[in-house]
């Protein structure tokens, strides 16, 4: 007989949501700031300025993540555009910070416009979403292939934390009481330890708090011209449509709108500090609704907002030590927790409506190639669209 009163407590306890947000807070903390880092040593940038960026990009936006999950009672994590940060670190080449920061400040109002204005909400309902989901499986394929390649890397390692997953996915009754990331996570961490991994010692005693600074932005034509409307782009596009069509697929009803407009406030905030654009997380949602009940993943974006504060404060000491983490370890990781939402993305894409069009949005986004500095993402969706109307008319009768 199970002990009624113990039950409720286990329900209580926010076990498999903690683990969820430790998951995807250990991707948005890992590769993504790697990608941060690369793009301002390419553009110049001091690492007073790379600190105090990282610092914005995770603790206001980690703000940002508590506030709007409180007030939805959804999972609504927020960071900053990955396809962005790469956009900025080529247009650093050509335009000083302040210039930059100011193309900041104007994309967060054209955020501002669209979100307050509904017209983003308008052109979301209008997209198949077929077509997005499409875009969205070939973003996340990758992180399914980098799992597979992990294999390579270190084959005990992530044959261990893939064994324990797919054992415990295969016993429900077993879920209940041991969610299989919680296991993935333990057993990855204990090859770890046996193998004196030597991430738990990659801090090389430098800073340990993060120094935020204070930018005057510089308003010019050139960086309005490269910045604003690309940026504003992968925000939408990129970005936000990979966070929305995820929480719709999960069964939640993001409120497209409020998204925008959050976006456009934080950035106009974080762009002070030097932060890149603010947007909706495609990866870091997806894991936070891979498991456990639907009415509890805002707990999770909850304390997963908690964590990237915490991450901002002390950003030179935590990115040091997440950087010395063995890479096979964090793909495994993201591979695993992103792979029900990568089988729910294809049964979407390839259904009996738009198939020829997801499948085009899904080639033309994994292959990755920009055109006129917009990311492959955005034109993942153009042409799955165009190909759509040109080729499957009867499935736009058929809405």
């Amino acid at each position: 007989m199970v002990d009624q009163a113990s039950k409720p407590m286990r329900q209580r306890l926010p076990v498999t949501e903690t683990v969820n947000a430790f998951v995807a807070f250990l991707f948005a903390a890992s590769a993504p700031v790697a990608i941060i880092l690369g793009a301002g040593v390419k553009g110049g940038l001091s690492e007073t300025d790379l600190a105090s960026w990282i610092f914005a990009a995770f603790a206001l936006n980690g703000a940002l993540s508590i506030g709007m999950s409180v007030a939805f009672r959804q999972p609504l994590a927020f960071f900053w555009t990955i396809p962005g940060t790469v956009l900025v670190g080529s247009a650093l080449q050509s335009l000083s910070f302040a210039e930059v920061i100011g193309a900041y400040l104007l994309t967060a109002l054209l955020l501002l416009v669209l979100g307050l204005t509904g017209w983003v909400r308008a052109a979301m309902d209008r997209l198949p979403m077929p077509i997005i989901m499409g875009m969205v499986a070939g973003v996340f394929v990758q992180f399914g292939l980098d799992w597979i390649r992990a294999f390579g890397t270190d084959l005990a390692l992530v044959a261990a934390m893939t064994a324990t997953f797919f054992v415990l996915t295969a016993m429900p009754r077993v879920q209940r009481f041991v969610p299989p990331m919680i296991a993935v996570l333990v057993v990855g961490l204990g090859v770890l330890f046996l193998q004196g991994s030597e991430s738990a010692t990659g801090f090389g005693g430098g800073p340990v708090f993060a120094a935020p600074k204070f930018y005057v932005p510089q308003f010019s034509v050139s960086a309005a011209l490269e910045l604003v409307v690309p940026l504003a782009i992968t925000v939408i596009a990129a970005q936000n449509a990979q966070g929305i069509a995820i929480l719709r697929s999960a069964g939640y009803a993001p409120p497209v709108s409020a998204i925008t407009t959050a976006c456009g406030g934080a950035s106009l905030v974080t762009a002070f500090l030097g932060s890149v654009s603010t947007c909706l997380t495609g990866p870091s949602n997806a894991i936070l609704v891979s498991g456990g009940p639907n009415n509890r993943h805002w707990i999770a974006a909850v304390i997963l907002g908690g964590l990237a504060i915490v991450f901002g404060i002390f950003a030179p000491l935590f990115t040091s030590l997440l950087l010395a983490t063995p890479t096979a370890f964090l793909s495994t990781l993201a591979g695993l927790a992103l792979l029900r939402t990568l089988q729910a993305a294809f049964q979407i894409s390839f259904g009996p409506s738009f198939p020829l069009g997801a499948l085009v949005a899904f080639l033309v986004t994994l292959a990755g190639l920009p055109i006129a500095n917009i990311g492959a993402p955005f034109w993942g969706l153009v042409f799955g669209v165009l190909t759509s109307l040109v080729l499957e008319r009867e499935s736009f009768l058929k809405r």
